[in-house]
C-alpha cells in the first residue's frame, strides 16, 4: 500500500512542481516514447545481458514481494517455534530414534503435518531436517553444528539477495544510459543545426528528456526497489536464523521450552509474540 502512494506522491510531486513552475508536457510527451525506449529498453538489455536466468527469476518474482511485504507473519514464527519446541522435546523425552521419521520423510510426519505453512517452504524444511540428521549421528558439538548451520544461512542469504543486487545494477546504470541517449538527441540536433531556433529548441529539450528520464527512473523507481526487496528478504532472513537459535539452544542442553524462549527474542519486533502468546500456543498446539 505505502509502495502504491509513494509512487502516486513521486509522480505528482515532480511532474506537478514542473507544470506548476509553467514547464509544459507536451516537449516531454512528444519525446517520452523515444526516450523510454532508449533508456528502458537499453537498461532491460543490459540487466539480461549481465545476470544469470536465477537472477533474472529471482528479480521478476521479486516485483511481487515489493507491492506483498514480508512472506512470515506473527502467526508463521509461531507455528515455527512451535513446530521445533515438538521436534526437540521428542528428542530430548523419547530419544533420536523417535524422531527418525519425521525427519527422514517429514510431509509424512505427524508433528510437520500441523504446520502446513512450514512444510511447504523447502529450505526451512531441508534446513532443520539436516540439522536434526547430524545430532542423530552424533554430532553434538554445539559450536560446530553452529557453524555449519551458518554457513547454509549465508549460502541462503546471498543466494536470495540476487534479485536485489540485479535490480540496483541497473538502478546505477540508468544515469548513464540516459546520458547516452540524450547524446544521440544532441547528435540529431546539430544536425539540423539550420533550422531556426523555436525547432532546435524542442529538440535539445527533448534530447535532455533523456537524461531526466534515467535520473529519475534510477532514483525514483527502480533503486528504491531494489532497496525495498533488500529489506524484505532481510526480513525474511530472520525466519531461518530463528531455527539456528533453537535447535543450538537444544544442544547446549537446555529444556524444549527454554530453547523456544530463546528463539522468540530473535524474532523481529513487529512480529515477535508475547511470552503468554507462545505459551498458549505451545499448549494448543498438537500432542506428538
Amino acid at each position: 500500500m505505502f509502495q502504491i502512494i509513494g509512487i502516486v506522491l513521486l509522480f505528482g510531486m515532480v511532474f506537478g512542481s514542473y507544470l506548476l513552475a509553467g514547464g509544459k508536457m507536451a516537449v516531454i510527451l512528444h519525446s517520452l516514447p523515444f526516450e523510454l525506449m532508449g533508456i528502458l529498453g537499453s537498461g532491460i538489455a543490459a540487466f539480461l545481458i549481465g545476470n544469470s536466468i536465477g537472477a533474472i527469476k529471482a528479480t521478476l518474482g521479486g516485483f511481487g514481494r515489493i507491492f506483498g511485504g514480508n512472506k512470515w507473519k506473527k502467526q508463521d514464527y509461531k507455528d515455527l517455534l512451535s513446530l521445533l519446541f515438538q521436534l526437540t522435546k521428542t528428542m530430548k523425552s523419547k530419544g533420536v530414534i523417535a524422531l527418525e521419521s519425521h525427519i527422514e520423510k517429514p510431509a509424512e510426519s505427524s508433528i510437520f503435518q500441523n504446520f502446513p505453512k512450514v512444510l511447504k517452504d523447502h529450505f526451512a524444511v531441508d534446513f532443520i531436517c539436516d540439522t536434526l540428521r547430524m545430532m542423530t549421528m552424533n554430532l553434538e558439538d554445539p559450536h560446530q553444528i553452529e557453524d555449519a548451520m551458518e554457513k547454509q544461512l549465508e549460502k541462503h542469504h546471498h543466494e536470495a539477495l540476487a534479485g536485489a543486487h540485479a535490480l540496483q545494477n541497473m538502478a546505477d546504470a540508468l544515469p548513464a544510459l540516459g546520458i547516452v541517449v540524450a547524446v544521440l538527441g544532441v547528435i540529431k540536433t546539430m544536425g539540423a543545426i539550420t533550422e531556426p531556433p523555436e525547432i532546435l529548441g524542442g529538440m535539445i529539450g527533448g534530447a535532455l528528456v533523456g537524461t531526466f528520464l534515467g535520473v529519475f527512473l534510477a532514483y525514483g523507481l527502480i533503486g528504491p526497489f531494489a532497496n525495498r526487496l533488500k529489506e524484505i528478504v532481510e526480513g525474511d532472513g530472520a525466519y531461518y536464523k530463528i531455527i539456528q537459535s533453537v535447535l543450538v539452544a537444544h544442544l547446549h542442553g537446555n529444556a524444549a521450552q527454554i530453547s523456544v524462549e530463546i528463539g522468540r527474542g530473535d524474532i523481529p519486533s513487529g512480529a515477535q509474540p508475547s511470552f503468554l502468546e507462545m505459551e498458549e500456543a505451545l499448549s494448543a498446539a498438537p500432542a506428538v
